[in-house]
């Protein structure tokens, strides 16, 4: 993982899309402040297409598609990608998994959540679960106290055992069954959207994230950025930033789209 100032020149100058995670990526402490909201709206300002890239839930993906500066957004680790065409008064929602799928699963998740509760003391369905259509959240420390690290593979250890997927996100283990993750949507989004293969997706988008669940993105774009706090996973992350920021959450963000602002003009 290198310092930001090292990202080359010529890779800085072919981004014209910026994926990026939320929870501690773009905020501190649970809150989107305002440098974080105004390095987005300064990269669409300057023609840059920003997708956030979330585990948060499909209720909070609406609002975030009609009202923030964002181009598209994937929620529930990939579950889906959400796109609000503003002239249109449209939303574009396209689920990676069909009605009959996602209600056949929520009972099997339902139950594995009493599971999970019950072997994991402490741990908590995220308040934001009512708002999902696709995956279980497990909250670990954000309106819980915060578990240790055993107990955390331990809820990721359940829902594999159970034959789910889990992702660690900076506060929540995100579980689902069906194939997807947050790169096959976003490789899903760039061809189907936007025209682009791997090849023009990795010429052309960014990420930058702070988290186990944003590996199969870090791995995949070779503009991949961490904020500082990705150095709080470490031993935890299958693959790695390329780069980070000198600065944690929302100011690490802010840095990374004043470069790529910078390299514009």
């Amino acid at each position: 993982m290198r310092p930001l100032t090292d990202i080359p020149p010529d890779l800085r100058l072919r981004v014209r899309y910026v994926l990026t995670d939320i929870d501690d990526t773009m905020t501190d402490h649970g809150r989107l402040g305002a440098k974080a909201y105004a390095a987005m709206e300064a990269l669409e300002e300057a023609g840059l297409k920003v997708i956030p890239v979330t585990g948060r839930p499909a209720g909070w993906c609406d609002m975030i598609a009609r009202f923030w500066p964002v181009d598209a957004v994937i929620g529930e680790n990939g579950a889906f990608w959400f796109r609000y065409d503003r002239d249109a008064r449209r939303m574009s929602r396209h689920y990676v998994l069909t009605p009959a799928e996602r209600r056949r699963h929520r009972g099997r998740l339902e139950a594995l959540s009493a599971k999970i509760l019950g072997d994991v003391p402490g741990a908590a369905v995220a308040a934001d679960q009512a708002y999902r259509e696709a995956d279980l959240a497990i909250d670990f420390c954000e309106d819980v106290a915060p578990l240790d690290r055993p107990d955390v593979l331990r809820i990721v250890e359940l829902f594999e055992a159970a034959g789910a997927h889990a992702k660690v996100s900076s506060i929540h283990v995100n579980g689902w069954f069906g194939e997807f993750d947050k790169l096959s949507t976003a490789r899903s989004l760039f061809r189907d959207h936007y025209g682009l293969d791997d090849a023009g997706m990795r010429s052309a988008a960014a990420y930058v994230g702070d988290s186990p669940n944003d590996a199969p993105l870090f791995g995949f774009l070779p503009l991949s950025v961490g904020v500082a706090n990705v150095r709080d996973f470490v031993g935890m992350l299958p693959a790695e930033p390329a780069y980070v920021t000198p600065s944690r959450g929302g100011a690490g963000f802010a840095e990374l789209a004043a470069m790529l602002i910078e390299a514009t003009r």
